[in-house]
């Protein structure tokens, strides 16, 4: 079996394969204070709790943006699964051609969102919009080239910034507005926050429909913890929650 870990800002997302299947998802909170007992500790516990054995697995990914919690998340592995986990970055096989500047900059999650796009939509130009803690939109063309793409505050933290940087302006819940004309200081920020970010987001499609795939309509995917609030609205040709952590699973077998 295949353990696939997806470390973000806010959470830590597992998958576990079996082949092909996906048999287990989980979730926990990042802390960057975590030791590496603590880590390895909860990994076998969800485990077994979920009826499946830890020993069985023979391969573990991790897509890490968190770098200050890398070593505790490596001895983890390595003492409580005896097995040394491949972190997906630039420099392994990955299957793209990396059309930065700077490969080592791109985040690894941007990385693993777009080995899981190509995989299960081949031949394909693509974007793909990530919708966590930050809001990413990439390009990666059919030919499997990431051109890079644009990193937006994502809806969290821009409520943060609201309630914290203003006098008056209260945290809210991150939904889609009832009105699109806020009729309470409430529905204004739902509204600017959701209204917003769909209109930045057609905006960059528009843009790189023309700019970078010559008017030729790319297939869009979207990811992330927000991408649902949108799913309504039609931003996405198809919305895949795992996508992220397929591209890891799919990393580990290119680089086994």
């Amino acid at each position: 079996m295949l353990l696939a870990l997806d470390v973000g800002n806010t959470q830590i997302t597992g998958c576990l394969f079996d082949e092909e299947r996906l048999v287990l998802q989980f979730r926990r909170t990042t802390s960057v204070g975590n030791s590496s007992d603590e880590i390895g500790i909860f990994l076998r516990t969800v485990i077994r709790e979920n009826a499946f054995h830890w020993q069985k697995i023979d391969r573990i990914g991790i897509c890490s943006v968190v770098p200050s919690i890398n070593y505790s998340l490596s001895s983890a592995i390595k003492k409580y699964f005896n097995l040394d986990p491949l972190f997906i970055q630039a420099g392994i096989k990955t299957g793209l051609k990396l059309k930065y500047a700077n490969p080592k900059e791109i985040g690894a999650d941007r990385i693993a969102g777009a080995i899981g796009a190509t995989a299960i939509h081949p031949d394909t130009n693509l974007i793909i919009i990530d919708m966590g803690t930050a809001t990413t939109i990439d390009c990666v063309t059919a030919n499997k080239e990431y051109l890079g793409g644009a990193i937006l505050s994502g809806l969290r933290i821009s409520i943060e910034a609201l309630a914290n940087g203003t006098a008056k302006l209260p945290s809210v819940e991150i939904a889609k507005p009832d009105h699109v004309c806020g009729t309470s200081t409430i529905e204004a920020i739902q509204s600017g926050l959701y209204y917003g970010n769909a209109g930045a987001i057609k905006e960059f499609c528009y843009l790189y429909q023309k700019s970078i795939f010559k008017g030729e309509k790319p297939f869009i995917i979207g990811t992330g913890g927000f991408s649902r609030i949108f799913e309504e609205y039609n931003l996405f040709n198809e919305i895949c929650p795992e996508l992220v952590l397929l591209g890891v699973k799919k990393a580990v077998e290119m680089n086994q």
